[in-house]
């Protein structure tokens, strides 16, 4: 005999990886940045990105063998481009991949990338759910979908629940742009970020924003407060396709980003990391545009709209980033001896490049994500039972 399904209060105490939690009248919201951070905001992309949460967990200990969710998901759809895919919930028990599913309904927004518009259809929540699951005591974690914003409505098992116990292993904080976030990612386990965790055995909280990544002073505040055994920040691609500034405002903004998070975390390791090659933006600066049916698929492609020539007046690509990372942080390293310097090449080059391409021009696919998290994990970087190598 099935036992009854009974309702669980959805806290805070059941999630990881949020920063903070927002109290909605029908339920729980999870956020990537707090709430001061957030009102110090004025840009629609980054708070649409802050509240897609990837990286964040619904953590559990119990013997239920079904677990619904009733959420409200936020779905995107881009004006000229094809359907997205449908987020994806990660469950995984003990450890392990167990299963998948997706949630019909929900809000869409409707974007236009051409007029820089936002349209918002209300919607209905949705419910997923999980059976099968072995009726000893175990860890579940539903894994929340990485690219759609994600209202938490109600939650239910057939045993009690109580949160997961905390992790006994090291907190990884990262910070990047849209490719950290997950951009193309097959399922929020399969970002870059999520693979190199687990393969390296430490706690993730991911702050990778798509087109957020742009040196904002709350976003180092935020990193600076938040309780970490290593920080990583990946910085560049962001700063170009913005077109946001000049190398004489870049240098002094990475120092002073740097500066913040110090504050906080004094001697922790803490990674600069340089982006990945991106054809697009190597010698060209921005901003990126999108390019509409230049793909044979009817896919989105981002060109460089800047001209290269700039570059002697200071406008920005990805290698003259690259070469000002490396100088800073060993400029810095001098009287640091715990920054260290990660060079994006070495993650995905021009190998990579010939054997992966990106298949927008910007973003990786899945198998490439794979292969920037376990190198990444394999550098030796990652805190390994609490210690660091390098």
């Amino acid at each position: 005999m099935t036992a009854p399904l009974t309702d669980v209060p959805l806290t805070a105490e059941l999630l990881r990886g949020a920063l903070d939690v927002e109290r909605t009248p029908l339920g729980l919201l999870p956020h990537r940045l707090p709430a001061w951070a957030r009102a110090q905001n004025t840009d629609g992309q980054l708070a649409m990105a802050e509240s897609q949460p990837s990286g964040v967990r619904i953590a559990l200990r119990t013997r239920a063998t079904t677990v619904e969710l009733d959420t409200l998901p936020t779905k995107r759809v881009y004006v000229g481009a094809p359907p997205r895919p449908e987020g994806l919930y990660d469950l995984v028990v003990d450890g392990e991949l167990a299963g998948q599913r997706s949630v019909d309904g929900g809000h869409t927004l409707t974007i236009d990338m051409a007029k820089g518009t936002f349209e918002h259809k209300p919607g209905a929540p949705g419910t997923l759910r999980f059976t099968g699951l072995p009726g000893t005591p175990k860890d579940v974690e539903i894994w929340l979908p990485h690219n759609e914003t994600t209202e938490l409505v109600a939650l239910r098992a057939d045993a009690p629940v109580e949160p997961a116990p905390a992790p006994d292993r090291p907190v990884w904080l990262h910070h990047g742009s849209s490719i950290s976030h997950g951009s193309d990612a097959a399922s929020p386990t399969t970002t870059w970020p999520a693979l190199a965790a687990s393969r390296a055995g430490v706690e993730l909280i991911n702050l990778g924003f798509g087109g957020g990544a742009l040196l904002d002073p709350f976003t180092a505040r935020t990193l600076r407060d938040t309780p970490a055994d290593l920080i990583s920040v990946k910085i560049g691609i962001n700063i170009v396709n913005a077109d946001l500034m000049r190398m004489r405002a870049f240098t002094p903004a990475v120092h002073g980003f740097l500066d913040t998070i110090r504050e906080g975390h004094p001697t922790a390791p803490l990674l600069v990391v340089s982006p990945i090659l991106c054809p697009v933006h190597e010698d060209a600066p921005g901003p990126s545009a999108p390019d509409f049916g230049a793909d044979a698929d009817g896919r989105v492609t981002f060109k460089a709209m800047g001209d290269p020539a700039e570059t002697a007046l200071g406008k920005l690509t990805l290698r003259t980033i690259r070469a000002e990372l490396a100088r800073i942080v060993e400029e810095r390293a001098a009287d640091d001896p715990h920054l260290h310097y990660v060079d994006g090449l070495d993650l995905y080059g021009e190998a990579d490049h010939a054997e992966l391409p990106l298949p927008d021009d910007i973003h990786p696919d899945a198998a490439t994500h794979r292969r920037i998290g376990e190198r990444f994990a394999d550098l030796g970087i990652i805190p390994l039972s609490g210690r660091v190598s390098i």
